[in-house]
């Protein structure tokens, strides 16, 4: 006999009655989740955690990696929602050059901050902790100034909404009334808390993601809280020292298969099927950014090996070289501004750098020109 997990309530939006769905309180019951179905599938993606926090330390900073992994996080959980915003778009926008869709680029951004925001409060013993009250502050932050704007930033709805469909009657999905949210969030940040749990954290992650989507408790932005959700309670509970693994990746690359699972459990009580998808999630991209870290650090040792055997090499061209990971877009101006130098001297370690062969410039023009860490962005975009 198939699990229950929820009922209906009938509401009434935009002048038609529809029945919306009520999720039932974590953990799920009748029957209990069935530890055999994911007890291996969890070990796997634990251990490929700790190998991801291991081989972080090939790199010569850890904020080099982190720089390229939240940034990369932001564009694939914003792109799961519809942005086309690029990592070359990304990069431009933070060096002060011009970019067609700066309305995509501005979620992007909006997500890093919220990101920071919550990363800081979840490491910050007085920070808030993992709460209604921080996913709200979180929202408020993710849909500031962008075209959510007007969505009630930093608010749980107020009226009915659904998912797909061109109205209430026939969408795909009806969240809980507006009148249910805020008492179903208490349920959820309970579960959160609960000193007894006896499930895996990771397990208890995928089912807290879940629920979060099902209750849907903003007009907007959903999707991308639930996503900042993850993150943070990988960090309230240790599963990650840092926040390397862009688990949204592997949703955009099997959204629909993402979807799915989430419906699965609403209509079919489903829930190890969504958590057994989640697990081998965050296995494969914890194992991606394994590869990445690799890729990255053999780049950069190689050509740093490069510029210090170069006898044209000085001080300057080394402190570019060191900020290259974390600006790998840039003009000369820029580098004047970040050396605090001269303009002829920026301007010829960058130039010794593109003689390397380290650095490209992109725009053919004499003046005004770009430069990039080609192979670096190549790298981060695959």
């Amino acid at each position: 006999m198939p699990r229950t997990t929820g009922t209906y309530a009938t509401a009434t939006t935009l002048g038609e009655s529809v029945r919306a769905f009520m999720p039932r309180p974590l953990p799920p019951a009748d029957p209990p989740l069935a530890p055999i179905c994911f007890v291996e599938l969890n070990r796997r993606a634990e251990l490929a955690l700790a190998r991801l926090t291991g081989v972080s330390g090939l790199a010569p900073s850890v904020e080099w990696l982190l720089y390229s992994a939240i940034r990369k996080e932001a564009l694939l959980t914003s792109q799961i929602e519809g942005t086309q915003a690029t990592l070359t778009d990304l990069f431009d926008e933070e060096a002060g050059l011009k970019v067609s869709n700066a309305d995509d680029i501005e979620e992007v951004t909006n997500y890093l901050r919220a990101f920071r925001w919550v990363q800081g409060q979840v490491r910050d013993p007085q920070g808030l902790p993992i709460s209604v009250r921080l996913l709200c502050e979180a929202h408020r932050r993710l849909l500031d100034g962008a075209r959510g704007a007007g969505k009630q930033p930093g608010e749980l709805r107020r009226s009915q909404n659904w998912i797909g469909g061109t109205r209430p009657g026939n969408a795909a999905f009806v969240a809980p009334p507006p009148q249910q949210v805020a008492g179903l969030l208490t349920d959820l940040e309970r579960f959160i808390h609960a000193a007894d749990a006896d499930l895996p954290p990771l397990v208890r992650t995928a089912l807290i993601h879940a629920q979060f989507e099902t209750i849907h408790p903003f007009l907007d932005g959903n999707g991308r809280i639930g996503r900042l959700l993850i993150a943070a309670l990988m960090e309230h509970w240790g599963l990650l020292r840092e926040p390397l693994m862009y688990l949204s990746g592997y949703l955009k690359q099997h959204q629909a298969e993402y979807y799915r699972r989430l419906s699965a459990i609403r209509g079919d009580g489903d829930w190890e099927g969504w958590v057994c998808f989640f697990l081998e999630g965050v296995a494969i991209a914890s194992a991606e950014a394994e590869r990445s870290i690799i890729d990255v650090a053999s780049l950069i040792t190689a050509d740093r090996k490069r510029l210090l055997e170069s006898p044209k090499a000085g001080p300057i061209s080394y402190r570019l070289f060191e900020l290259l990971p974390m600006m790998p877009r840039f003009s000369v101006e820029h580098v004047r501004q970040r050396l605090e130098t001269t303009f002829p001297t920026a301007g010829a370690a960058v130039k010794l750098l593109q003689d390397l062969g380290i650095l490209t410039e992109l725009t053919g023009q004499k003046k005004n020109r770009v430069y990039s860490y080609q192979a670096y962005v190549d790298l981060l975009s695959r």
